[in-house]
Protein backbone atom coordinates (compact mmCIF):
# COMPACT_ATOMS: atom_id res chain seq x y z
CA UNK A 1 0.00 0.00 0.00
CA UNK A 2 1.65 3.50 -1.10
CA UNK A 3 1.37 6.18 1.91
CA UNK A 4 0.27 9.98 1.73
CA UNK A 5 4.06 10.48 0.72
CA UNK A 6 4.21 8.37 -1.98
CA UNK A 7 6.61 5.52 -0.35
CA UNK A 8 5.73 2.13 -0.81
CA UNK A 9 4.68 2.03 3.58
CA UNK A 10 2.59 4.02 5.33
CA UNK A 11 4.20 6.31 7.81
CA UNK A 12 6.10 9.68 8.34
CA UNK A 13 8.76 11.35 7.18
CA UNK A 14 11.29 13.37 9.34
CA UNK A 15 12.37 16.61 7.43
CA UNK A 16 15.04 18.61 9.08
CA UNK A 17 16.47 22.42 7.48
CA UNK A 18 20.09 23.52 8.05
CA UNK A 19 21.10 26.76 6.83
CA UNK A 20 25.00 26.70 5.62
CA UNK A 21 25.96 30.35 4.64
CA UNK A 22 24.08 30.86 1.70
CA UNK A 23 23.20 26.96 1.12
CA UNK A 24 19.90 25.13 2.66
CA UNK A 25 20.80 21.74 3.56
CA UNK A 26 17.54 19.60 3.40
CA UNK A 27 17.55 16.10 5.53
CA UNK A 28 14.72 13.54 4.89
CA UNK A 29 14.35 10.61 7.24
CA UNK A 30 11.99 7.55 6.87
CA UNK A 31 10.19 7.11 10.37
CA UNK A 32 9.80 3.88 9.78
CA UNK A 33 13.22 2.44 8.27
CA UNK A 34 15.66 5.13 9.75
CA UNK A 35 16.81 5.55 5.86
CA UNK A 36 18.16 9.23 5.64
CA UNK A 37 18.93 11.11 2.44
CA UNK A 38 20.31 14.65 2.09
CA UNK A 39 20.00 17.60 -0.81
CA UNK A 40 21.43 20.95 -0.83
CA UNK A 41 20.42 24.10 -2.70
CA UNK A 42 20.79 27.90 -2.54
CA UNK A 43 19.07 29.14 0.59
CA UNK A 44 17.51 31.43 -1.77
CA UNK A 45 15.06 28.67 -3.30
CA UNK A 46 11.62 28.20 -1.51
CA UNK A 47 11.95 25.39 1.39
CA UNK A 48 8.96 23.53 -0.64
CA UNK A 49 11.33 22.63 -3.61
CA UNK A 50 13.86 22.01 -1.36
CA UNK A 51 11.37 19.34 0.77
CA UNK A 52 10.08 18.23 -2.77
CA UNK A 53 13.33 17.47 -4.01
CA UNK A 54 14.06 15.80 -0.64
CA UNK A 55 11.00 13.94 -0.34
CA UNK A 56 11.63 12.65 -3.85
CA UNK A 57 14.88 11.52 -3.35
CA UNK A 58 14.23 9.39 0.02
CA UNK A 59 11.74 7.68 -2.08
CA UNK A 60 13.78 6.61 -4.54
CA UNK A 61 16.35 5.47 -2.30
CA UNK A 62 13.69 3.27 -0.33
CA UNK A 63 12.63 1.84 -3.56
CA UNK A 64 16.30 0.53 -4.74
CA UNK A 65 16.34 -1.06 -1.38
CA UNK A 66 13.05 -3.01 -1.60
CA UNK A 67 14.44 -4.13 -5.02
CA UNK A 68 11.17 -2.57 -6.66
Amino acid sequence: MSGRDGTSHSGEIYLEFQQIGRQMKVIAICAVTGVEVSVFGPASVARSDLQRLAVRKLQRRLQAESGA
